[in-house]
């Protein structure tokens, strides 16, 4: 495929390196005479020293036959004024914009994305919050939130003796709207369910959802279940502690933030009501002690600085916090980081760029059907597909669709968002889904898609 990446710095070089040695053919636009140059040393891709926002370069770097335009720069404007007029120039080019500010994902007024013709956008700091979410939110979870962004969130519960769906078939009980029983399990057997399938206390089943949704759901699977409190502290209130708060907006989750700078304190402080936050500087020991970090159930160390972040996490680790997790922003630190994560006593280990790659590198990709998960030891497989501009099921409801046996529709995402879909949503050109299925009939769904 031919790409155009706008923006050679730590996100773009990254991509661009490979992007070229996957086979791709790779045009790079670069402000800077010094990365440009290094650009072109060290990566197998054409490299244009220029403005990636104005449409002369846009055009010169050959956007009206290009299929992916990558706009990858540090600045959320430049990126947003790329996009738009890569999809002005070019015929069939998809879009792909890189954003700090969660501003330009708030639709409340008005849909930035859809405004100015963006076919992705790609908040690295939010996919690093809906990694370090997952374990805080429910251990037992799938890593499904990786496919929605943190809009659709999978839970595993098990069938109680007490509940209203105990010995009932999928048939006789009412789900509420916008949760699905994606698969059941009982002992080591995973199975895809089907309307005639009976909920046996002792069962386990995955509920799927939006994460307040699934919550409700859940304690009607297992009334006695009751989630516990969680005590999280967030060290610097970066884009990816604001969007981690945004995660955990729920009553059991007691979040602390500390921030060196006051006037971030006091804005913070009237942004999230339901925040404590401290102005202080965590790589201090005594506000770690004076704030009792070692009975926290999650630390983040989330500053921009990376020394920062592993310092003060080697302290937390020592001082006996529970889980603790890490954000690392330079490329240079990652693989050293992870070799000694045990050392650090460090759980997880994020990084904005490496997020931003996976999700290029998803939204990219030309597999057919692309592998999430194996269900447990099962040939049961999470998949996640793409619907081409010319499939026969595009502009179907789901109802209308002769889906292959043991097939179950999970998530249903759009340009702009993504839902569990209910029989009478329709499936459009370009939309993605995830299904739950069995290996045995991946080949027949492939094919049904095409």
């Amino acid at each position: 495929m031919k790409i155009i990446v706008v923006g050679a710095g730590e996100v773009g070089f990254y991509l661009s390196d490979l992007l070229s040695r996957q086979g791709h053919e790779v045009t790079v636009i670069e402000s800077s005479e010094h990365r440009a140059a290094m650009l072109d040393e060290e990566v197998n891709a054409k490299v244009y020293l220029g403005s990636g926002s104005t449409a002369a370069m846009i055009k010169r770097a050959g956007v009206e036959d290009c299929d992916f335009f990558l706009a990858m720069t540090s600045d959320d404007k430049t990126n947003i004024i790329a996009c738009s007029l890569a999809k002005a120039l070019g015929l069939k080019v998809q879009t792909i914009a890189r954003i700090h500010d969660q501003t330009f994902s708030d639709n409340s007024i008005v849909n930035y994305q859809h405004h100015f013709g963006i076919d992705h956008v790609i908040i690295p700091e939010a996919l690093c919050a809906v990694e370090l979410a997952k374990a805080m939110r429910n251990p037992g979870r799938l890593a499904v939130e990786n496919i929605a962004r943190g809009q659709i969130e999978v839970q595993q519960v098990q069938v109680s003796e007490r509940s209203r769906y105990a010995d009932k078939t999928l048939r006789e009980i009412r789900i509420e709207d916008g949760v699905r029983i994606g698969f059941v399990r009982k002992d080591k057997e995973v199975m895809v369910p089907t309307a005639d399938t009976t909920l046996k206390p002792g069962m386990w089943v995955a509920l799927f959802g939006h994460p307040n949704a699934v919550t409700e759901e859940r304690a009607r699977v297992d009334p006695a279940h009751r989630l516990q409190k969680v005590r999280v502290v967030l060290f610097g209130a970066t884009e990816t502690a604001i969007a981690l708060v945004r995660l955990l907006n729920n009553p059991r989750f007691r979040v602390r933030i500390i921030e060196r700078d006051s006037k971030l304190c006091d804005q913070l402080a009237q942004q999230f009501d339901h925040v404590t936050i401290i102005n202080g500087d965590a790589t201090t020991l005594r506000i770690l002690e004076e704030e009792q970090v070692d009975g926290a159930d999650y630390f983040v160390a989330c500053t921009k600085d990376d020394e920062d972040n592993i310092m003060t996490s080697l302290q937390v680790s020592r001082l006996g916090t529970k889980h603790v997790q890490l954000v690392i922003n330079r490329a240079d630190y990652q693989e050293v980081i992870n070799t000694l994560k045990t050392t650090l006593g460090v759980e997880l280990i994020v990084s904005p760029r490496l997020a931003t790659a996976h999700e290029v590198m998803r939204l990219i990709s030309t597999d057919d059907l692309l592998e999430i998960a194996t269900l447990g030891n099962s040939d049961t497989r999470m998949v996640e597909a793409k619907i081409p501009a010319d499939s026969k099921q595009g502009n179907k409801t789901l109802r209308e669709i002769a889906w292959p046996p043991g097939t179950v529709v999970v998530a249903l995402m759009h340009k702009y968002q993504a839902k569990v879909p209910g029989p009478d949503d329709k499936i459009l050109p370009g939309d993605r889904i995830v299904t739950i299925v069995r290996q045995e009939n991946m080949r027949e769904l492939s094919e049904l898609l095409k």
